[in-house]
């Protein structure tokens, strides 16, 4: 069966490209009589808020979508996602990492000719994390791509599968070493984005990750997620993305035009859709 879903973050209001990407979505779906999902991924709690997400229903259910209930959140499921964390530490794929995020921010600006790799590295002496934890000092616990590879035997039979813009299935070599030794779990964040939605995706039964093509670089290191915890791999599908008339890809933080704002000024369902070029659902 085709299942597919829209997985927004409750972080501020809706805009066109959101609708873009949720209207693309529910569309596959219906075109293969399938099934489209919402999922609500709400684990940064301190930018999250319920009206957001309440905000998310109205604008949707304005869109002509349907999704079945009840929608799972994933603040509702941190035991789900630390059980899996304990799945890779247990086998020793993660690392204790105490450099803050300014750290590696630094040492990206300093980089001379263009950014630095992906973080890469490994533990501590032992004797020094014992030093650091006994302080008190705030880490991430890392996923160790040298371990992965290691565990996997290389990553050369590692591949992910999209649809391309003509529809057809491409089956492609996945490079998780381009993303680093990426962060599962912060203090701050119980956890990360790559494992919250590799977990969830294997645990609703999605077959088709549908979403935009600003995504399309983290398919490699959830494919490699998939395949150490033993998960289903799915496929992909990336979109362009819908532009502002700057010129720039449509953002929260930047106030692009709401879904709310254009109902108030009057925009229907019908006519928004027909701008974005897609049939309203």
């Amino acid at each position: 069966m085709f299942v597919t879903r829209f997985a927004p973050s409750p972080t501020g209001r809706l805009h066109r490209g959101h609708a873009y990407s949720a209207l693309i979505a529910a569309g596959a779906a219906r075109a293969a009589s399938g099934m489209f999902i919402l999922r609500i991924e709400d684990l940064d709690a301190g930018r999250c808020r319920p009206e957001f997400e309440a905000a998310i229903f109205e604008d949707l259910a304005w869109l002509g979508l349907q999704w079945p209930k009840p929608v799972r959140r994933q603040s509702e499921h941190i035991a789900d996602y630390a059980a899996a964390l304990a799945t890779l530490r247990a086998r020793g794929l993660l690392y204790r990492c105490f450099r803050t995020r300014a750290e590696l921010t630094s040492d990206l600006a300093a980089a001379p000719h263009g950014p630095v790799a992906a973080p890469r590295g490994g533990p501590l002496d032992p004797r020094e994390e014992d030093r650091r934890l006994a302080e008190g000092a705030p880490f991430a616990w890392r996923l160790s791509i040298d371990a992965c590879h290691r565990t996997l035997g290389g990553f050369d039979d590692l591949t992910i599968t999209v649809i391309d813009p003509n529809g057809d299935l491409i089956v492609r070599p996945a490079r998780p070493e381009t993303a680093g030794d990426i962060a599962l779990s912060r203090k701050d964040a119980p956890a990360a984005y790559h494992l919250a939605c590799v977990h969830d995706d294997a645990l609703q039964g999605i077959t088709h990750v549908i979403r935009g093509e600003d995504l399309a670089e983290a398919a490699h290191i959830q494919r490699l997620l998939q395949a150490l915890l033993g998960l289903p791999p799915v496929i992909y599908r990336h979109h362009p993305l819908i532009l502002g008339a700057n010129g720039k890809r449509l953002a929260k933080r930047e106030q692009s035009e709401t879904l709310a704002s254009l109902r108030a000024a009057g925009v229907t369902p019908e006519a928004l859709c027909g701008g974005l070029g897609l049939d309203w659902i």
